[in-house]
């Protein structure tokens, strides 16, 4: 029983195999009792999306908890939706570029001992299909402190309801050839950015969009790399996304010097020069790292959809240039669950291969290659997803 130390239960030798009933209530309707060494649960239910490519997303991390003194590898998972059926699997590949043990950003599909992890999970639905009522998890995993031949199990849970709908809002710039950066659903480095924050993790980034532009030739920046002016995107209007109210500004704080992340940012400044608005329904757009000095706009003030709030600079932890736009549940930029939104009309003029090439190209200056949609493919009502070049109405 020492190989499951980690399990504060006697009965260590029957874990996964037997069902435990205490003799007082063998005879009663309660349910059996089973060890459960690998625990899951749903914080955030998703909330039901369409992309930019026209079908239902869901988008959620399933946390797992290591209950044992070894390791857990985890093999495969299933998402069940309703009357139990498979609507998506991921395997082991999968797993591993999925599981981001607690506090790491690296992935992997091995949990060390009394661990957790979140999986980030990514639901595409078929054309036309609507999201399920409910979701469960199927999780197939091999727990290296099991006794032998009892090491396979798989556990079942992680319940919930997807629930509630996407704000509909309109463009944050205007003109072209706009890059959706780090968008989500998949590699998106805002998707997997969990933080600890006043006692809880949130996920307040879970849809953000880094907004970067090329120019004529294909490049984000053409000159000396260093200054800001060289940019596309510098010192563009950035406009209300909806009729809203201004809850916070903060203003006055300096470029960064693109090319390099800042250091020793204090956490309230982070965003840099920002803005936060409250859309309604305890939805809330916040854009971060605005032009010192350009920001329009004063706490209290009402805003029309289209009215220019700044200008887009490169401010608090910002590498280059572009705007930040994500929305959130409450007024706090960090503090905050991260909700979907849909933009109401934009077009897709051409795809970026991979956030890869885009950060090459971030780096180098030099052309991003992109593969042309011809025609353009206007959108309706949906999320921009990653590195998709679009235009709004001018």
């Amino acid at each position: 029983m020492t190989k499951f130390a980690g399990l504060a239960i006697a009965a260590a030798a029957l874990l996964l195999a037997v069902s435990l009933v205490p003799c007082s209530l063998a005879s009663s309707s309660i349910d059996s009792e089973r060890i459960t060494p690998l625990m899951l649960d749903v914080q955030d239910a998703p909330v039901p999306f369409v992309g930019s490519d026209g079908r239902t997303h869901l988008v959620y991390e399933l946390w797992m908890k290591n209950f044992t003194s070894g390791k857990v590898a985890v093999e495969k998972v299933e998402i069940l939706g309703d009357g139990a059926a498979v609507i998506r699997t991921l395997d082991t590949t999968e797993i591993s570029s999925r599981l981001q043990p607690a506090g790491l950003r690296q992935p992997t599909s091995i949990m060390a001992p009394s661990s957790q992890a979140l999986l980030f999970v990514h639901v595409v639905l078929p054309d036309g299909q609507v999201a399920p009522h409910t979701l469960t998890h199927r999780v197939l995993a091999r727990a290296e402190a099991a006794p032998p031949g009892m090491q396979e199990i798989t556990e079942t849970g992680g319940d919930i309801s997807p629930s509630g709908q996407p704000v509909v809002i309109g463009p944050p710039l205007r003109g072209d050839r706009y890059v959706a950066a780090d968008s989500c659903c998949d590699a998106s480095r805002h998707t997997r950015a969990a933080l600890p924050v006043n006692g809880r993790v949130w996920i307040a980034q879970r849809y953000a969009v880094d907004w970067e532009q090329l120019d004529d030739q294909g490049r984000i920046y053409h000159g000396p790399a260093a200054d800001v002016a060289s940019y596309a995107i510098y010192g563009k209007e950035i406009l209300a996304v909806a009729d809203a109210k201004v809850v916070s500004v903060i203003d006055g704080l300096p470029n960064q010097t693109p090319g390099q992340y800042p250091t020793n940012i204090p956490i309230d400044q982070a965003d840099g020069n920002c803005v936060v608005l409250d859309l309604g329904g305890s939805r809330y757009g916040l854009y971060a790292h605005i032009q010192p000095g350009g920001i329009r706009v004063r706490p209290g003030d009402a805003v029309k959809r289209g009215q220019v709030i700044g200008l887009v600079g490169n401010s608090g932890n910002s590498v280059a240039p572009h705007l930040h736009f994500h929305v959130m549940s409450t007024p706090l930029p960090l503090a905050s669950n991260g909700l979907p939104y849909e933009i109401d009309s934009y077009q897709i003029t051409a795809t970026s291969p991979s956030t890869a090439a885009f950060d090459e190209a971030e780096a180098k200056g030099t052309p991003l290659p992109v593969a042309p949609v011809s025609p353009p493919r206007h959108v309706t009502n949906g999320l921009p997803l990653d590195q998709l070049i679009i235009s709004f109405a001018p």
